[in-house]
């Protein structure tokens, strides 16, 4: 018989033991096996040979890492001890298992007494309503004192009573626990065991037993007191089961932990769970009950029991099956986030798809896979969690991986919700396909999460459409308009939808619904939010004022102090991203004596909003894999409506009407977050003594974000970016200020000015070299008695010495006047009344210290490039460019431009001009060449000095004529078919198609020049006409010119395979004419995804000037 049939009679207790490090958690399981009889001899963990630390890694470090499960029976209950890691990196383990427990053992150190990470699981008891045992462990050491232990218990609660203590004394201050016990104990003089079972289930009375585990001083005491004061909980009849863990053993089998809440789990039950369409059925194919790391199989499982499950693939942590509601969101997160490094030649994906693994098992380590920037990201909650991914990942999957530096990730942290509700629309209608959804997006409550549900009668669209809707809106994630952040805290209601009896599919439904979901967030007033920390700090009296600064500093939210003792209290609520390694200040400045303990409050808006909207860049309107435009279909094609205009082509009403100005409702009125408020005690006079002595005490409310292009502009923005829009620009450095400024260099001046000097401007020639812009190094020269300026040319910088009786802040305020009329210009200095003149002039402004970080920048890529790449920079590199420019520049196309390019058929060249004479060298000089009219005259003149013979053809409003292209001569076409200058001419699909038919007839070759394409005034990019060529008629070119600077001499044309071929035989003997390090440096800035967020800016600066 089982061991699980053998118990059936004895009441069944799932026992936690639950630590702060090092306070001798496993030590007192294994004491309590011990005395239970459960093990033959006693193992130590410094020893190495614990009973519960099976993992090769836990008996290393001396740490719980995993939760084990042990069996102890006992004369009249059997408890199955679940031991739970006590470090706090393996806090979300601790707290998964905390769902399941019926009681808990809460070990405390006796010479460390209540730490931080006590206060946390204290909490978390108390959230999850576990009654709690306590064990004072190592009492035999020196520094355990029992009274002073006692009353920091009684601090987290008065119902922490010494059981250790004489019965009469132990009866009184159970006593006092609670009303009705006092009352008994008054009449009888004496508190009944039943009576002690209930307080202790009722969280009234936490029980404390002090003692030695290691010398099993006190473990006997404490087995019987578990055994006399639990009692097993009532369980229903119908099966119900809560997992709490997955993990997989050493043959790969899927292990499912879960604890049984009702009824009796048989082998080989049938399980089920999910919802609609992710409903599944699998079979328990095995019952294991273990015990440390081996286990016995079992038939049946009663209720209170704890088994292992194999055969089940579609379980999670914290799910309910059978009649058990999954459980909540756990409490503690982590925020840390890492980039995770592949060993050379491992595919991402492959390394994605074994990160899941062990998200599965963790799943609070959110394996992160950024596609734009091929990117693998992993939240962690400290090093340790790191130390033991990284060996988890070489032992399990032959992986030598390596991470980054932790920093919070802006598109992981943080979230996005609106104000206001709003209504979006979603039509999707190319040829033989029809669906449209109308969508009513609503505020929720914060921390109400997506909710989604539907008000359309089912005689507008039937209720398998409207499920179908549900289900697509459930499926998926979507990005908000501010950060690209998940949407969150909001309610999507289904108002109405049409579908067609004929071309309807279930596919045509999720396009209409995802883009009525952005269609709406377009529209909407968005708010940024960010995670925050309740936390609570204590310190001593004498450093409550640096406490007071700091959370001010740390833009936290608080109640005035609080006197405990000699220390003092703060509590409050802080943002994580400002209270990262604060911990670490309060050990430093309190000299040990303080503590800081942060609990997840949630998401709250964000405290710098604007400032993390810069950083991040995202450009809604270019994000194609989530548009807000429909699609109609008109005389047989499909044809794209922007979002903008969307709602007057849409075949519906919904009737839904937005609320009036002024008036309010529960739905529509934005929710506002309460700042902290006073205790009445503290009246108006205390409240003025406090703030004039602290600063004021500051309320944020939550202030919605404009949605990007969420609006036409009324010209009223506030951000205005002066209007330049001529290339290149110019980088103005005041020499002298920046060399005092930055610390290196001033040390270096305190000894020679000369070589400071020298070093700066060699730095900004490599500076130079990396950001393209014309920089102009302006010194001080007014004392040198000389009538002109000397302005010298230094490699690729130009470095002025002013004349005499000027100053370089008069030479600079001139020369931004002068310049800026025409160009761009930005000014590096910290003098604030220079900055002051030349903002006027319309330059931008770079303190030193951001010019620094810029420079340091631009030297730490190049020797990136010069670490990676080494002798390979001195290799000569192939003559259509190096592989990893144009691998760099494929993946950009078919991102961007949505064009599948292959790298093999990409050339490089220094320019459009340069490919322009390629071009012509390869079809040949007995051909015409059409060209645009008016047009870009440089094209003609490259044309024509490389011995060809070219036809202008004139322009209508939508591109070259039709009847100049039927009359021409010409066999090879040259068009600008985006942003074309100096029209500004856009074609249209039409007249792209007709191109391409125009050369079909001829056997022409099209020219595509895409200068501009990047800046064009389309919300989206279109379509080019490489992509819809099928007979490889067409060469597409770029540069990186215009988008970056025209000192950025370097080009890029796709041919089409047959013409790739050609180009290898005719003109392969020719070099690549970019320098190799340009190539790495540039393949590197595209790869990493600066190339599209300095785009993003110039799009904002764009748009700026145009409103």
């Amino acid at each position: 018989m089982s061991e699980q049939k053998r118990n059936t009679t004895k009441n069944q207790i799932c026992l936690g033991l639950l630590a702060h490090v090092d306070a001798g958690k496993t030590t007192l399981s294994e004491a309590m096996l011990y005395e239970g009889g459960q093990l033959r001899r006693l193992g130590r963990v410094d020893h190495q040979d614990a009973f519960l630390d099976t993992d090769v890694q836990e008996r290393e470090r001396g740490i719980t890492i995993f939760s084990k499960q042990a069996v102890l029976p006992l004369e009249h209950t059997a408890f199955t001890l679940l031991d739970t890691p006590g470090h706090v990196d393996f806090s979300s383990e601790m707290e998964r298992t905390l769902q399941v427990l019926d009681y808990a053992v809460l070990v405390i150190s006796g010479t460390d007494g209540v730490q931080s990470h006590t206060r946390t699981l204290w909490r978390l008891l108390e959230r999850y309503n576990v009654p709690t045992f306590l064990f004072i462990n190592k009492m035999d050491l020196d520094g355990a004192d029992h009274d002073k232990v006692l009353a920091e218990l009684q601090k987290l609660s008065t119902g922490c009573v010494d059981f250790t203590s004489p019965e009469a004394e132990r009866d009184e201050n159970i006593a006092v626990c609670d009303e009705d016990t006092l009352a008994h104990y008054l009449e009888t003089g004496e508190v009944e065991c039943p009576e002690i079972k209930r307080l202790i289930k009722n969280r009234k009375l936490f029980p404390c037993w002090f003692g030695s585990a290691l010398k099993l001083d006190g473990v006997k005491e404490l087995l019987n007191g578990l055994e006399m004061y639990t009692e097993m909980p009532e369980y229903p009849k119908a099966f119900g089961a809560k997992v709490f863990k997955i993990a997989h053993d050493n043959q790969g089998a899927r292990l499912t932990y879960l604890k049984i809440t009702g009824g009796a789990l048989p082998v080989k039950m049938v399980l089920k769970g999910g919802a609609g369409e992710n409903v599944w059925a699998e079979k328990a194919d095995q019952l294991r009950i273990y015990s440390g790391g081996k286990f016995r199989l079992a038939e049946e499982v009663t209720a209170g029991g704890v088994c292992t499950v194999t055969g089940l693939t579609h379980t999670y942590p914290g799910q309910g099956l059978g009649a058990e509601e999954d459980t909540p969101a756990p409490v503690l997160e982590s925020f840390l986030t890492y980039q995770v490094f592949l060993p050379d030649g491992m595919e991402p994906h492959t390394a994605v798809r074994c990160l899941r693994v062990l998200e599965e098992e963790d799943p609070q380590l959110h394996v992160v896979w950024n596609e734009q920037l091929h990117e693998i990201h992993v939240q962690i909650m400290g090093a340790v969690q790191l130390e033991v991914l990284q060996r988890v990942l070489k032992e399990r999957f032959k992986m030598e991986v390596t991470f980054g530096t932790g920093s919070i990730v802006y598109r992981v942290l943080y979230q996005e919700t609106i104000t206001a509700p709003v209504c979006g629309f979603g039509h999707f209608e190319p040829l033989r396909h029809y669906a449209e959804v109308h969508l009513l997006l609503a505020p929720g409550e914060r921390g109400s999460g997506m909710r989604f549900g539907t008000v359309c009668s089912m005689d507008v669209l039937d209720r398998n459409w409207q499920n179908l809707i549900l289900t697509h809106l459930e499926e998926r994630s979507y990005p908000g308009v501010l950060t690209g952040s998940p949407i969150t805290d909001m309610k999507i209601t289904l108002l109405i939808g049409r579908a067609h009896l004929k071309h309807t599919e279930g596919g045509d439904f999720r396009q209409a619904t995802y883009r009525a979901v952005r269609h709406g967030l377009l529209q909407a007033k968005s708010v940024l939010l960010e995670p925050w920390y309740d936390f609570r700090l204590e310190v001593p009296q004498s450093q409550v004022g640096r406490a007071i600064s700091d959370m001010q500093r740390l833009c936290a939210e608080f109640e005035p102090p609080q006197t405990e003792g000699e220390n003092a209290v703060i509590t409050g609520f802080a943002p994580v991203s400002e209270m990262q390694g604060y911990t670490l200040e309060v050990a430093s400045y309190t000299r040990g004596l303080g503590s800081l303990i942060c609990m997840p409050k949630g998401y709250l808006p964000c405290h710098n909003a604007e400032e993390v909207i810069e950083h991040i860049g995202y450009d809604a309107e270019h994000d194609l894999e989530n548009t807000g435009d429909s699609v109609f279909c008109s005389h047989g094609s499909g044809f794209v409506v922007p979002w903008r205009e969307a709602a007057s082509h849409m075949h519906l009403e919904s009737g839904w009407k937005p609320e009036k100005p002024g008036t309010k409702s529960a739905e529509t009125e934005a929710p506002v977050r309460a700042a902290a408020q006073l205790p009445p005690v503290f009246d108006d006079e205390l409240r003025a003594i406090f703030e004039r002595t602290y600063g004021p005490i500051r309320r944020r409310d939550m202030q919605p974000q404009n949605a990007v292009r969420a609006a036409e502009s009324s010209g009223k923005g506030e951000w205005k970016v002066p209007e330049k829009v001529f290339e290149p620009e110019y980088l103005l450095i005041d020499g002298y200020n920046i060399l005092f400024a930055w610390d290196d260099l001033n040390k270096v001046a305190e000894k020679d000015i000369d070589t400071a000097r020298q070093i700066l401007m060699d730095k900004i020639c490599n500076y130079q070299s990396f950001s393209r812009s014309t920089c102009i190094l302006v010194f001080d020269a007014y004392r040198v008695p000389r009538d002109v300026e000397d302005v010298i040319r230094y490699h690729n910088i130009s470095v002025v010495f002013t004349k005499q009786a000027e100053t370089a802040d008069t030479y600079i305020e001139r020369a931004t006047f002068e310049i800026s009329k025409k160009h761009r210009v930005r000014v590096a200095t910290s003098d604030g009344a220079e900055q002051m003149i030349v903002l006027g002039h319309g330059a931008r402004r770079v303190t030193a210290s951001e010019f620094k970080v810029e420079v340091d920048e631009a030297n730490k890529r190049m020797r990136e490039v010069i670490a990676d790449c080494g002798t390979r920079l001195l290799e000569k590199p192939p003559h259509y460019g190096c592989a990893e420019l144009r691998n760099a520049i494929a993946e950009y196309l078919l991102r961007y431009r949505g064009m599948l390019a292959q790298p093999e058929c990409i050339v490089i060249g220094s320019g459009a001009e340069y490919l322009y004479g390629l071009v012509v060298q390869l079809l040949g000089r007995d051909r015409v060449y059409g060209l645009e009219d008016p047009g870009y005259e440089k094209v003609r003149q490259v044309y024509a000095a490389n011995g060809a013979v070219c036809e202008l053809l004139p322009m209508s409003d939508d591109g070259i004529r039709a009847d100049a292209l039927q009359r021409t001569d010409a066999t090879v076409l040259h068009v600008t078919p985006f942003h074309s200058f100096p029209t500004g001419i856009t074609t249209s699909a039409a007249k792209r198609s007709e191109y391409l038919a125009w050369a079909a007839g001829r056997d022409a070759i099209l020219i595509e020049d895409d200068f501009d394409s990047e800046f064009s005034e389309n919300k989206k990019p279109l379509q080019t006409l490489y992509s819809m060529d099928r007979r490889g008629c067409v060469i597409y070119i770029n540069t990186f010119s215009h988008s970056l600077a025209p000192s950025m001499r370097m080009g890029y044309m796709v041919l089409p395979e047959a013409l790739m071929a050609r180009y290898r035989e005719q003109l392969g003997f020719y070099s690549c004419s970019v320098p190799l390090f340009d190539q790495y440096v540039l393949a590197r800035f595209i790869s990493q995804g600066y190339f599209e967020r300095h785009l993003n800016r110039l799009r904002r600066q764009n748009k700026g000037k145009t409103e």
